[in-house]
């Protein structure tokens, strides 16, 4: 691991101890984090399946309840049947949050509560299987609505991980990998600079000694 072009002071050593010290916890504060994110992720996904499984059946039956209405009826009478339909629908989306990542919240509220008002015509030229592709349209729509918000989530859940997974890899085996040999460096510099400033002193103190030394043994030769 590159060491960081930096001085070799011990200015420079105490900021990047406290830096390495925010790093380490930014990394335990991001992996758990991650494995949170995880937890939910997968919780959804296995919603996300079982959800999806019940709107792909309800839609197979509704499609067959069409085919069959389609067979027993005229195309003219099943296009008027269905051209102006009486009930109302009204969409409000809102935000959650679900460990910082904002998720849709979607609900729908109707016009009437009046189940009739999901049939837009009378029932004296139409067929069974056109009501009851008509009433199981109307019961999945509710799951359709939770499905789409629930694979929603999901996606943005797993760009968050995605996001999240970097940035604790980079933190992992780049940054603290690099503080902390950078670290090492300059404490292995100022142990090195503070070996030579002690042989010099001893060096300085020998030297003075020494002078000391003759001075006395010149003032006895006078």
């Amino acid at each position: 691991m590159a060491v960081m072009q930096i001085n070799p002071t011990r200015m420079e050593l105490t900021r990047l101890k406290n830096r390495l010290k925010t790093a380490r916890r930014g990394h335990k504060l991001l992996k758990d984090k991650r494995d949170e994110l995880m937890k939910q992720f997968l919780e959804l996904v296995k919603q996300n399946k079982e959800l999806r499984e019940t709107v792909e059946r309800m839609i197979g039956e509704v499609h067959k309840k069409f085919l069959i209405a389609r067979a027993v009826m005229s195309s003219e009478f099943l296009g008027e049947a269905l051209m102006f339909p009486k009930q109302k629908i009204a969409l409000k989306a809102e935000e959650g949050n679900i460990m910082g990542v904002e998720v849709p919240i979607l609900s729908f509220t109707t016009e009437s509560t009046d189940e009739s008002n999901v049939y837009p015509y009378g029932f004296a030229t139409t067929s069974g299987e056109l009501d009851g592709a008509i009433s199981t349209l109307s019961e999945v729509f509710p799951y359709m609505l939770k499905l789409a918000q629930l694979e929603k989530t999901v996606q943005l859940l797993a760009a968050e991980i995605e996001k999240t997974r970097r940035r604790v890899n980079a933190l992992e085996y780049v940054l603290i990998p690099q503080l902390t040999e950078t670290i090492k460096y300059i404490s292995m510099k100022l142990d090195e600079n503070e070996r030579g400033n002690l042989t010099r002193l001893m060096k300085v103190k020998d030297m003075m000694l020494e002078e000391a030394h003759n001075y006395k043994a010149r003032l006895k030769e006078e």
